[in-house]
């Protein structure tokens, strides 16, 4: 059931893609955190996995609340496949898995 890749999102305007001029290193935690949960509370999944991955293909290691923010916003627009190959993203990293994660994408499961 975990066995799913992360595979990057939807390719998106290339406008988008070059967030390396706005961030040229990887940024502040706590803006990473800013961004996603604003992209996450206007349930812009696209733009949360287009951000998450953006920051993994640059060397910057998502925390556990980046990914249970982006897991979050999966539960909540349906999109539990995305849920489900964060969890196993999660489970290849060194983060370890907690009972958010489980959860939100246990409801997602349950809302399809």
């Amino acid at each position: 059931l975990l066995a799913f890749k992360w595979q990057p999102p939807i390719q998106l305007d290339p406008a988008l893609a070059r967030l390396d001029h706005i961030f040229p290193t990887c940024p502040d935690p706590r803006m990473s955190t800013r961004i996603l949960s604003g992209l996450a509370k206007h349930r812009a999944v696209d733009m949360c996995l287009f951000t998450l991955s953006w920051h993994k293909t640059n060397g910057c290691e998502p925390s556990l609340y980046h990914y249970n923010t982006v897991i979050d916003a999966c539960s909540k627009t349906h999109k539990w496949t995305k849920a489900l190959q964060l969890l196993g993203a999660m489970r290849q990293s060194v983060l370890e898995l907690d009972s958010i994660a489980f959860n939100s994408v246990t409801s997602s499961c349950k809302k399809e």
